[in-house]
């Protein structure tokens, strides 16, 4: 398993994990019109100090993890899918997405990451926590957070 840069030869295989992570496995109404950075990983992500990585095991996308550069040395954490097969401490695709997520983000000199996710994503609300994010109230968030309608609960590493 390798974890590396977004390309656009990925393109069709990252909306469909996406998609399909988000309504088949926890019913979310979500559609692609509802996410039009994911028709455009490299303006939306890959600028300034933004990027987007994916995991590969055996030419397989199985794990995506995107930032977004916010200014002041602040990003965004959007867009971490796993499959559900790869889950878990044992193959740790998640750890080693958040970990590229992580590096890239010192070398770029961010220092916080902020990120909002849904009720329904109870596995990843420890996985952040477990992994140093602190839960914070809407209110918290820097104004020019970029809010998705189905977020609800909100966090912020400091690194």
């Amino acid at each position: 398993m390798i974890v590396q840069p977004y390309s656009s030869d990925y393109q069709d295989r990252v909306v469909d994990l996406i998609l399909t992570i988000q309504r088949d496995e926890f019913l979310i109404p979500i559609q692609l019109s509802d996410q039009l950075d994911l028709l455009d990983i490299p303006r939306f992500y890959q600028q300034n100090k933004g990027n987007f990585w994916i995991a590969i095991d055996k030419n397989k996308l199985i794990g995506t993890i995107g930032l977004i550069d916010m200014g002041h040395s602040q990003g965004v954490l959007r867009k971490m899918f796993v499959l559900p097969e790869y889950r878990g401490q044992t193959i740790g695709v998640g750890k080693k997405l958040l970990d590229s997520l992580i590096n890239w983000s010192q070398q770029q000199g961010v220092n916080q990451i902020y990120l909002g996710t849904t009720e329904k994503f109870k596995a990843a609300h420890r996985f952040y926590e477990k992994n140093g994010f602190i839960e914070i109230e809407k209110a918290q968030l820097p104004s020019q957070f970029p809010l998705m309608a189905v977020d609800t609960k909100f966090y912020l590493l400091k690194l």
